[in-house]
């Protein structure tokens, strides 16, 4: 158990090493992920970076959706004992300021995907419910979470051009997760495969930061199969610098309506019942989809995955044509969508619609893994 830069911080959680964690679940992570738009259709940038301490592995990826591609600069290597080294191949992530500012940096590549960008919240992190599954006697979810919305700053090269980022029109959401969930080569599906051939296996899924002038409206629930609810989160967080309390939104529910003969989302309504009976909506018009299964690991591709071991380091660049709906259909699975979020009361903003439909998922017709909306 070597020591590390981190056994120096007086915050040892258990009598091993800071390299160690608490559990030899394979499936333990920890994870930085950012998004970042323009306040507009013109582009959407998604950027992560993960741990794996009991896979011996640490990855990150950027994917930046502009015109009818997704450019993708991915990297690998062995994690080693020195959990302060945020860095992989050409991408890192460094806290300037816990919970507040955060810099994340792409140094110049062959792949023409660069950026040196700072976020700065806009509002206090918010800590979600915890994220707690079993399945079939297994914790298949043990997750900790905390989101925020803010601005960002610096330079960005992608395509073959270059912006100026700003903080008055460049916007997005992070977060921090850490726990267990699936990362890594595939295991045996075991007992899993009754819920295959059953048909019960679904996992239907909504994760919303909504960034408005004054405000985030954060939004996420997650269902099964069938549509029972397994987590939801509905709250409204004010600016720093307001001195206004946060507001429970109530319960979330959401009329979808999709592109036919796919998956993809076309618009939604979101309506959240408030404690007190009052209820608000908000109508979603997606902008602009980043698949995060094109190429960033969060759905496994061709041999790359979330904690997947590739060497000592390995370092990629790809680029995805996304023009046709056979390509979109391709990719779509796990979608980054970047959308114009209207209220019933008539703010208006911008942010992360991130949603998926996997297996199956009966309330909305996907009563098989391969079912789409009527065309």
């Amino acid at each position: 158990m070597p020591i590390s830069p981190m056994d120096e911080y007086l915050a040892h959680q258990t009598s091993d090493t800071f390299d160690h964690v608490a559990t030899s679940d394979r499936n333990f992570y920890d994870r930085f992920y950012f998004n970042c738009h323009p306040s507009s259709d013109e582009l959407f940038l998604v950027t992560g970076l993960g741990q794996y301490p009991n896979l011996g592995v640490t990855d990150a990826f950027v994917s930046v959706s502009i015109g009818d591609e997704h450019h993708v600069v991915r990297a690998s290597r062995e994690l080693g004992h020195d959990r302060l080294d945020t860095s992989v191949g050409p991408l890192r992530v460094e806290v300037l300021e816990g919970l507040m500012r955060l810099r994340v940096v792409c140094e110049p590549n062959e792949w023409g995907l660069a950026f040196d960008m700072t976020f700065t919240g806009q509002v206090p992190a918010i800590e979600e419910p915890r994220t707690f599954r079993r399945q079939h006697g297994r914790v298949t979810s043990d997750v900790t979470r905390y989101a925020q919305v803010g601005c960002w700053e610096g330079e960005l090269e992608v395509a073959g051009r270059r912006f100026d980022v700003t903080p008055d029109t460049w916007k997005g959401a992070r977060d921090r997760s850490w726990g267990v969930r699936p990362v890594g080569e595939a295991e045996a599906p075991g007992i899993r495969m009754k819920d295959l051939a059953g048909g019960t296996q679904g996992f239907f899924h909504h994760w919303l930061p909504m960034q408005f002038d004054d405000f985030v409206v954060k939004v996420q629930f997650d269902e099964d199969y069938d549509g029972t609810r397994l987590i939801e989160e509905s709250v409204k967080v004010w600016n720093l610098g307001t001195d206004r309390p946060d507001e429970e939104m109530g319960t979330p529910t959401i009329d979808v309506t999709y592109l036919p003969g796919t998956r993809e989302m076309e618009k939604a309504v979101l309506t959240l019942t408030k404690p007190d009976g009052a209820v608000r909506t908000v109508t979603s018009t997606p902008l602009r989809t980043l698949y995060l299964k094109a190429g960033t690991g969060y759905q496994p591709h061709d041999g790359w995955g979330h904690g997947y071991y590739q060497g000592p380091l390995k370092v990629e660049g790809l680029t995805f044509d996304t023009r046709s709906a056979e390509a979109r259909a391709q990719w779509s699975g796990l979608n980054e969508t970047l959308a114009r979020f209207e209220l019933d009361t008539g703010e208006v903003g911008y942010g992360l619609h991130e949603n998926m439909v996997m297996g199956v998922y009966r309330p909305h017709g996907f009563d098989t893994f391969d079912a789409v909306a009527p065309m």
